[in-house]
């Protein structure tokens, strides 16, 4: 059966988070798009985050609700495509489990895909500074200014924000690039938009509402680092033709 819109919430370590934020997804999900679908995916976690999750999607009433576990710590890229992959939705959209961008947002996304005006939307940061309530550190901010551009250089992909965790899939035509997709780390984000992007897919960059929260689990030396490394690790895969399949399935997908 297929759902108006699924949300997928990967979760690693978030037990007290998700306390939080899940009530929040429940109630915008009930009052504004009854009968859809929320998964929380457990990457792996130490703490009470699986718990936490099942005790409150209980008192869910007019939405789906499942969580998916593991005990291996697997990354943010596989636990979000693991997520997109089970989901039912027309649309499906992952949201980062702090929310910090509002779940309100969620509209900004959706409509456009539902409209038929794009098959991929992604919120920015970078589009309406106004919008960002609370800022990240100013190293951690330039960093991020920084990643960007190298992004565009590497890749070609023309976006000015490519890691704001919030981003909406039309998913009868990107299933094939979630699965044809191999980054599980940070880079995760960029592998998306870059396959959609060779694959002809009409991408639409959203700026969207955003406030920093402490507690992220990006290392600003160490996991930008890695970051780069991935960013290299597409263009290698690119060229080998890892991506060859998920594209070419997803213009024979889009030209039906």
């Amino acid at each position: 059966m297929t759902v108006p819109i699924s949300i997928v919430v990967p979760a690693y370590n978030e037990g007290v988070r998700l306390g939080i934020t899940l009530p929040k997804i429940l109630d915008y999900l009930g009052n504004n798009v009854p009968q859809s679908e929320l998964i929380i995916v457990d990457d792996g976690s130490t703490d009470n985050t699986a718990a936490v999750a099942r005790e409150v999607l209980s008192t869910a009433k007019r939405v789906h609700t499942s969580v998916l576990s593991y005990q291996s710590n697997l990354g943010k890229g596989r636990a979000v495509r693991l997520g997109l992959l089970a989901s039912r939705g027309e649309v499906g959209l992952f949201s980062d489990a702090d929310l910090s961008t509002p779940i309100t947002e969620t509209t900004k996304l959706v409509e456009p895909i539902l409209r038929g005006e794009c098959d991929l939307a992604f919120g920015s940061r970078a589009l309406d500074r106004t919008l960002i309530g609370v800022h990240q550190p100013w190293r951690r901010e330039q960093g991020g200014r920084i990643f960007n551009l190298v992004v565009r250089l590497a890749t070609g992909l023309p976006f000015w924000d490519t890691q704001c965790g919030f981003k909406a899939f039309r998913m009868s035509v990107c299933r094939a690039i979630i699965e044809g997709a191999t980054v599980d780390r940070f880079g995760f984000d960029v592998e998306l938009l870059y396959i959609a992007y060779r694959a002809g897919l009409r991408l639409k960059e959203v700026p969207v509402r955003w406030d920093h929260y402490e507690g992220s689990k990006v290392t600003l030396a160490s996991d930008s680092v890695k970051m780069l490394g991935e960013v290299a690790l597409i263009r290698q895969q690119a060229r080998r033709g890892i991506y060859d399949k998920a594209i070419r399935t997803t213009r024979e997908t889009t030209s039906q």
